[in-house]
């Protein structure tokens, strides 16, 4: 049986990493097991079928009354027809960045029981009926307006969970946030937007900088300097769409040294200059 990496294999275009992803899952075989290695946390909420899923040391069995919130993992899922030739759930998947933007913003910081659980079952009602039906109908082709649009959609079925099961899962959220983080990347991820050079962030990391590169590329399956552009840019993206910050006070903010650079990097990852996001 082979390993199926999810969502990625959802994702049409392999180079995109979205934090917020929504995937229709639709069969018509009678079974269909699979070894998952789920790389985001995903609501599977679950319309027509039934589905099974096996956990290091537990398992949980939900039908179309209701859904699951998966932890992301390595797990074991069996996906069952119901009375109907149909299985049918929505994925809604979600990075640890964007719940961990949420948990700031709305719930206090609090720390998770030890006995951490790698599911939540949902009860399914009216309200999520709706909300899946909203879902179906985010049809546009504009990529920046389908992900704000996403975002506002990830936060109302968190509130409105934590509206319906309050400290239950308010605990198990905290839970999703990996707790942690090695030394090297803690170098790494605290120096993403500053102005060193790769050699300097090795020096911090104890390593020489052709160390540092295979360390960097096993550990986030990237080069480094194209993923510290990518990071840099797509924060500088972020900002300027704000409209609070023109390009000549951004650019230092998130490691470039000189305006021209920036500007000449920004245009070839998006297309468009930082002019013309600004404006």
């Amino acid at each position: 049986m082979p390993i199926e990496n999810i969502p990625e294999i959802f994702i049409e275009d392999s180079k995109a990493h979205p934090h917020l992803f929504v995937y229709d899952f639709k069969m018509t075989s009678d079974v269909v097991k699979s070894k998952v290695n789920l790389s985001m946390n995903m609501f599977s909420f679950l319309q027509v079928g039934k589905k099974q899923v096996h956990f290091a040391d537990t398992s949980v069995a939900v039908n179309k009354q209701q859904s699951l919130l998966l932890k992301k993992g390595n797990w074991l899922w069996t996906e069952l027809l119901d009375t109907e030739a149909i299985y049918y759930c929505k994925l809604f998947f979600f990075s640890e960045k964007k719940l961990t933007d949420f948990l700031s913003k709305y719930t206090n910081n609090i720390q998770p029981t030890k006995d951490e659980i790698p599911y939540f079952v949902i009860e399914n009602d009216p309200y999520i009926t709706s909300f899946l039906n909203s879902l179906s109908n985010l049809n546009t082709n504009n990529a920046g307006f389908m992900e704000a649009l996403l975002l506002v959609k990830f936060e109302e079925i968190l509130l409105y969970l934590l509206h319906k099961y309050g400290t239950k899962f308010e605990l198990y959220l905290h839970s999703l946030i990996s707790k942690e983080v090695s030394p090297f990347k803690k170098v790494v991820e605290s120096n993403v937007y500053s102005n060193l050079k790769l050699e300097e962030i090795a020096f911090l990391c104890n390593m020489s900088l052709s160390t540092f590169k295979r360390y960097f590329t096993a550990e986030y399956k990237q080069a480094p300097g194209k993923w510290l552009q990518d990071k840099r840019l797509q924060k500088a993206k972020d900002i300027l769409q704000e409209g609070t910050l023109k390009p000549s006070e951004v650019y230092l903010e998130i490691g470039y040294n000189n305006l021209s650079n920036f500007s000449i990097a920004f245009k070839n990852k998006f297309g468009v200059s930082p002019t013309d996001i600004s404006n």
